[in-house]
């Protein structure tokens, strides 16, 4: 059996840290190294999203781990969309129709900085901070770093290296090409940047706490997410070039005449805005796919540094916190044979974040302009009464992602027949009450398998 005695995690990040602490909680001893400074005792520039969404699939991993206690205390409900249209009206849109079909705002940095404790207090698991990677050696199994701190070199000699060191990973770089794999990063022309609406008096949230705030606008969009301190998160997503786009608005004057005209019950809410929008960092949107994710028993990639996704179905942290558990279920179901594991666990997974990958960029088209669509709201209504008569058959593909733990692969390909079933069945109709509910459940029948999952 292959097993081996220590793991080497590359990463203190979300993925890495939860899957540390299970892989100590198993029995193993873990040496995690991690590129930044420790986030608990310094301020660290990450450049990355500062909210997340938590739904179905992270919150299985997070009770797996034993940890999901504590992070409730760190979550702010979102039970669906309130859009903020053009002519000032608002529109509420839940996310599903049970009481338990919500996800959970969170802070990366809060949520971050929870599972590097849990992971430190276990006495089989050590974080070691500010070491960058300077070498990977898959032959000797060598990991070479350098203390930022001390610029004191080391060479680390590994069993088992596990990359969960991000998009930009140096593992998944060194891995890939002795593996005679192949990688790609495909870039959106569309970035991002962060702004603030801060909290009201008495630490107030200055509109709707328990909702993911959008203002779609077509080809961009404007959305927000609560914080616990009553401030929302702000996040402007729009062209890099062209007209409107990052490049057009190069001015204070110009930006604000842009809010005014797009989002003038926003603009009234950040008083920041050029402050915020010119110092804070522009990022980027990209897909990371590769294959495969593992080399022989030494070395393996999940998390971003394997499948990096853009932000629209806020399933990057919960497609990586599936990763660990589907790890800890196959670790369980091949006794820790990990030359069992490491294939079966790629094959399994690479078509799941393939499929996420591509409904994550679908669902930005759906959140910046579908939604302005009379007819998507129809075929919303006309999905949560085909999931309440014919539950086995019918799930929301959006439920599908966030509510339940189906494949995304499965879900990808029954989310392409309900769509166009959706499609036919809507067409000619203004309302729920124009389609025949019998003839449209038939067709579900016809057309869909029990879920399985």
């Amino acid at each position: 059996m292959n097993k081996p005695a220590t793991i080497t995690i590359a990463g203190a990040g979300l993925v890495g840290s939860l899957l540390s602490v299970m892989l100590g909680q198993r029995g193993y001893r873990v040496t995690v190294f991690e590129r930044r400074s420790d986030m608990r005792r310094e301020e660290v520039d990450s450049g990355r999203s500062i909210n997340l969404a938590l739904s179905e699939r992270g919150i299985y991993a997070l009770k797996m781990a034993g940890l999901m206690d504590q992070v409730e205390k760190l979550l702010i409900p979102m039970r669906g969309r309130e859009l903020h249209l053009l002519n000032g009206t608002r529109e509420f849109w839940p996310y599903g129709q049970r009481e338990h079909e919500v996800i959970y705002s969170v802070s990366r940095s809060e949520l971050n900085s929870l599972m590097m404790t849990a992971a430190e207090i276990h006495p089989d698991v050590q974080v070691l901070f500010d070491q960058k990677c300077q070498k990977i050696d898959f032959e000797k199994n060598e990991l070479s770093v350098i203390d930022e701190k001390t610029n004191q070199p080391r060479v680390h000699k590994f069993e088992m290296l596990i990359g969960a060191d991000g998009a930009g990973s140096q593992i998944r770089q060194a891995l890939i090409p002795i593996a005679g794999g192949e990688s790609e990063s495909e870039f959106l022309d569309h970035d991002y940047k962060e702004l603030e609406i801060p909290a009201g008096p008495g630490v107030t949230h200055q509109i709707e706490k328990e909702a993911l705030h959008i203002w779609p606008r077509g080809g961009y969009m404007l959305i927000a997410l609560p914080n616990l301190d009553g401030s929302f998160t702000v996040t402007l997503f729009m062209p890099k070039r062209g007209k409107p786009s990052f490049e057009q608005l190069d001015e204070p004057d110009e930006l604000i005449a842009f809010f005014k005209e797009q989002f003038p019950d926003a603009l009234e809410l950040i008083p920041d805005l050029k402050a915020d929008y010119f110092s804070n960092p522009q990022g980027e949107l990209g897909t990371v796919r590769c294959n495969p994710w593992y080399y022989q028993n030494d070395g393996l990639i999940l998390g971003d540094a394997a499948h990096a996704v853009v932000p629209f179905h806020g399933q990057g942290m919960n497609l990586g916190f599936e990763d660990c558990s589907e790890i800890i279920r196959l670790l369980d179901k091949h006794h820790d044979d990990w030359a069992k594991v490491l294939p079966e666990f790629d094959s399994i997974r690479r078509p799941c974040a393939n499929a996420i990958a591509d409904m994550a960029i679908e669902n930005y088209i759906t959140m910046r302009d579908s939604v302005l669509d009379p007819k998507f709201q129809l075929k919303k209504e006309l999905g949560f009464e085909l999931e309440k008569l014919h539950p086995n058959c019918f799930i929301p593909r959006y439920s599908m992602v966030m509510f339940h733990r189906i494949p995304y692969d499965t879900v990808f390909q029954r989310g392409q027949i309900q769509t166009q079933l959706l499609n036919e069945l809507v067409a000619g109709a203004d309302e729920l009450s124009d389609i025949d509910l019998m003839s449209a459940g038939k067709l579900v029948q016809e057309r869909l398998s029990q879920i399985v999952g």
